[in-house]
């Protein structure tokens, strides 16, 4: 069986999937894995506001080695401005667009697209598809890591199809990812007239001398892998609308973006303990989106970029740049590498992937898949 992974994005694509996803793209999904030899099956998790989610799980073969593809079928928020509609997907000069061409949907399609031609003698191929990668990415690839524990499914190998390709395609792909926490800092104090400050107690001076011994911190210089962690403050709130008025309280925000020489949870207390020393009476509330990981190279990455030098001729960069993705859970089971299509439109408007990317994307994941059964 043959299957064209431009009709399969496109097919996705016309399906309005803006995260939390559910529904329609999952049906359009299912039908094209069905015919496969494909077992499915679908879940839904969560309740608003971070759900109801969606999610996948579709296995074929036994046995070992299990390797197992990743994505979502999610999508960011079209925006205003496209040259045509983001859901209907539009050929226009060798350029398929429509929200999801790049991130992720044309790299799901050329996955399906290259197992329909592969021969899988033994072993066991897997897709963990969530519905939830773009937005709070609770309810979605963990649900599905805890679903394959309760049937017993671990993958040996995990291919994500983010889209890592640079200025051409296969020019680079993701061994790591850095870690993310956010958090938010409250410090209270008693509101009064500005012209009686020994009744009131404002709480913007200690905010500021907090912000600052936040921003004289050096969490460290990087390593092989890893650029610098780095801290920033992303929103400071008083809301007062009065000019005569000492504030009740003063707000902020803080981004982490961190590597594997640190843990959330240490840099929370870390920040904690910077907190307390100059507003005791102050809270901080913290989220950690997930820890930095580093699958070191090797025979994965070495499979990877074996597969696209076979059929490019170049050799992808290794790279841990960029934002998280949920190779950040999927790690925890087995090595993970993400390779996809060129980024440079994702979540942009007219958002498009090359039709001849698409098609090359389908024999280098076939290629892949194929070393990886071994």
């Amino acid at each position: 069986m043959t299957l064209d992974p431009i009709a399969l994005a496109s097919r996705l694509i016309a399906c309005d999937s803006i995260t939390p996803a559910r529904g329609a793209v999952f049906d359009a999904l299912e039908a094209m894995l069905t015919p496969l030899g494909f077992s499915v099956e679908r879940f839904v998790v969560g309740e608003a506001p971070d759900g109801p989610v969606e999610n996948l799980l579709a296995v074929r073969g036994t046995g070992g080695p299990h390797f197992a593809f990743a994505g979502h079928l999610d999508v960011v928020p079209p925006g205003e401005g496209w040259a045509s509609d983001p859901f209907a997907p539009t050929l226009r000069g060798g350029l398929l667009h429509g929200r999801g061409a790049v991130d992720m949907k044309g790299a799901i399609a050329a996955f399906v697209a290259a197992l329909a031609g592969l021969e899988q003698a033994d072993g066991t191929i897997s897709l963990i598809i969530t519905g939830d990668e773009e937005g709070p990415a609770i309810h979605g690839t963990r649900a599905l890591i805890a679903r394959m524990a309760e049937r017993g499914l671990r993958p040996d190998l995990c291919l994500i199809g983010e889209p890592t390709s640079v200025a051409r395609l296969g020019d680079m792909v993701k061994i790591g990812r850095r870690g993310s926490v956010n958090m938010w800092i409250a410090v209270p104090g008693v509101q009064g007239h500005v012209a009686y400050p020994h009744l009131a107690d404002n709480p913007i001076p200690k905010l500021v001398r907090i912000l600052a011994a936040i921003e004289a911190i050096h969490l460290d210089d990087g390593t092989d892998w890893f650029q610098p962690s780095n801290i920033e403050i992303t929103d400071l709130t008083v809301g007062n609308p009065a000019t005569n008025v000492i504030p009740a309280a003063a707000h902020a925000r803080l981004s982490i973006r961190f590597n594997a020489l640190h843990r959330g949870e240490a840099l929370v207390e870390r920040i904690r303990t910077t907190v307390a020393a100059e507003a005791p009476d102050a809270t901080l509330k913290a989220q950690i989106s997930g820890e930095a990981f580093l699958s070191k190279p090797g025979p994965l990455s070495d499979l990877v970029s074996d597969a696209i030098h076979a059929r490019l001729g170049i050799r992808p960069e290794l790279s841990t740049t960029g934002g998280t993705s949920d190779a950040r859970f999927l790690s925890a089971l087995c090595p993970v590498i993400e390779f996809g299509l060129p980024n440079a439109t994702m979540h942009k408007l007219d958002e498009a992937a090359a039709v001849e990317d698409l098609r090359m994307l389908t024999l280098i994941y076939r290629d892949i898949a194929t070393r990886a059964l071994g």
